[in-house]
């Protein structure tokens, strides 16, 4: 275990030697926030695809109709409320994990998150300049908050009626917090 740490002790601080970083970088508000509100999105995709499509999760409420029966149906677990907003819940501590960077190829803002889903370092930091900035990206943590508070309803929504490009019909559509110029693609 001792090996290993400083092997991967080694590539990192090899990897972040070779490293480029932007500085001084203006980055507009209103494009930061929609970067953070489609990576939100593709965050809470992620959970949700990781819960089982065949649960089912009794719904309403256990007041009796005018007959004496309960008044509830059965949903799937991935348009549950619940479930839904459990996950809208923790999707923000999630941009701790991401950066500011521009694209070396086109110098086009995006978020990279630093590790891959098995853990490892993002293969995709040698094509990117990373942008330091004062807040340590706290502020990607800040917007993906006011979006959750603001439109957690609406998500949830889109979810529960199936939707199946939720990053377009929310950030772009719905929300228009992504109308002001050219929506970027969204990497996965």
């Amino acid at each position: 275990m001792k090996y290993l740490c400083l092997v991967l002790s080694f590539f990192y601080f090899h990897s972040v030697k070779a490293q480029s970083f932007a500085t001084d970088t203006e980055i507009d508000p209103a494009e930061l926030r929609c970067l953070v509100c489609e990576k939100s999105i593709y965050e809470i995709n992620r959970e949700v695809n990781k819960l089982d499509p065949n649960k089912k999760v009794d719904v309403g409420g256990y007041r009796l109709d005018a007959e004496g029966n309960y008044e509830h149906k059965t949903v799937p677990q991935t348009k549950s409320e619940l479930a839904l907003s459990e996950i809208i819940e923790g999707v923000c501590n999630k941009m701790d994990n991401y950066i500011r960077a521009k694209w070396k190829n086109n110098g086009s803002l995006t978020l990279l998150n630093m590790l891959t889903d098995i853990g490892t370092m993002n293969p995709d930091w040698s094509d990117v300049d990373i942008i330091q900035d004062g807040d340590l990206n706290k502020s990607l943590k800040f917007y993906c908050e006011g979006i959750m508070e603001e439109h957690e309803e609406d998500i949830i929504t889109l979810y529960q009626k199936g939707e199946t490009d939720v990053s377009k019909a929310f950030c772009i559509t719905q929300s228009n917090i992504c109308t002001d110029f050219k929506s970027p693609k969204l990497e996965l």
